[in-house]
């Protein structure tokens, strides 16, 4: 199994991190084919996919490209550089890719391939032409909905924060991802593939999450940074736009009825503002009227306040009573 070993000054010090990157290299992934789409991506990709084929449908370097660095439970190394800080910028994070030589893209690209490479990939510019796919598919299928998955993964990291308080990193690290768990005694099971344990001890650690359906782990050599790319899942990976119904929003005003609606699953406040992008204390008010009208109770988790719909909550967002 894949094994890293953390000592707890590692663990104490990982951070969450949101980047643009991991969604857009997950995005392409799920354009390629070759890896299953997450329930997150599925309307995103049906809307995607004509733009795409479009463009790169007939480009003689998109396709073999992607065959090569997007394989079943592979990603090519040099698309999946961990984010060196706590707020990365797409372009930022792009430079990086592209800073990366042909020689160096192409050792990537051959790890555990078992056949030559297709002609194009051979031909000089390779990273050049890997950056401009990536750069298109962040600019026209990325980025004009980036701040609602934003939001998403936002909200997805306050979740995982507020059970860090409550359970431990245990709770935090256990199902992160397919095959990861935390093993006790500073071992962090990555994923269930023979390889070598690895000692991250004296590395900087980032979880990042992602819209897509398994997620990564990544690290640059000498291994001063490692990172989980891991799934949203479940209620985690809520629309944050969904819209309530229009006679509720009438009766009780749109910013409540948004509120009400996304309560289908228990959330913090804190969630919430991640969600919603309200203020605080605007979240807070909404609570308390909804609370007062019997629309919605709370009930504490560990250290946090968890708000649910009642009955008459539930009755009123579905449009029925029982």
């Amino acid at each position: 199994m894949g094994l890293w070993r953390i000592d707890a000054d590692v663990l104490a010090s990982s951070r969450f991190v949101v980047s643009p990157m991991a969604e857009t290299v997950g995005g392409l992934a799920a354009l390629n084919g070759q890896h299953r789409v997450s329930p997150a991506q599925r309307e995103w990709l049906a809307a995607s996919l004509p733009a795409f084929r479009a463009r790169w449908g007939a480009d003689d370097f998109a396709l073999p490209f992607l065959r090569d660095a997007i394989r079943p439970g592979w990603l090519a190394d040099f698309l999946v550089k961990p984010p060196r800080t706590e707020a990365p910028g797409f372009t930022d994070e792009l430079a990086r890719v592209a800073a990366t030589t042909d020689e160096q893209a192409r050792r990537d690209l051959l790890e555990t391939l078992d056949r030559p490479l297709a002609p194009v990939l051979l031909e000089p510019g390779l990273v050049e032409r890997a950056v401009e796919l990536l750069d298109w598919v962040w600019r026209h299928m990325v980025r004009p909905g980036w701040p609602r998955r934003r939001r998403v993964l936002e909200a997805d990291i306050v979740a995982r924060t507020d059970r860090l308080t409550s359970g431990g990193w245990a709770a935090v690290l256990d199902g992160m991802r397919p095959g990861m768990r935390w093993l006790g005694d500073g071992r962090l099971q990555i994923n269930t593939y023979d390889y070598p344990p690895r000692d991250v001890s004296g590395s900087r650690l980032l979880f990042v999450p992602t819209t897509a359906h398994r997620g990564w782990v990544s690290w640059e050599e000498p291994g001063d940074v490692h990172a989980v790319i891991y799934p949203c899942t479940g209620w985690l990976a809520q629309d944050p736009d969904v819209v309530p119904p229009d006679a509720l929003a009438r009766l009780i005003g749109p910013a409540r009825a948004r509120i009400l609606t996304l309560l289908a699953a228990p959330k913090s406040t804190t969630q919430l503002v991640a969600l919603t992008g309200l203020p605080l204390g605007s979240v807070g008010g909404h609570l308390r009227v909804l609370r007062d009208a019997a629309l919605t109770a709370r009930r504490r988790a560990g250290r946090s306040v968890l708000y649910y719909r009642t009955d008459l909550g539930d009755a009123l967002c579905t449009g029925h009573d029982e």
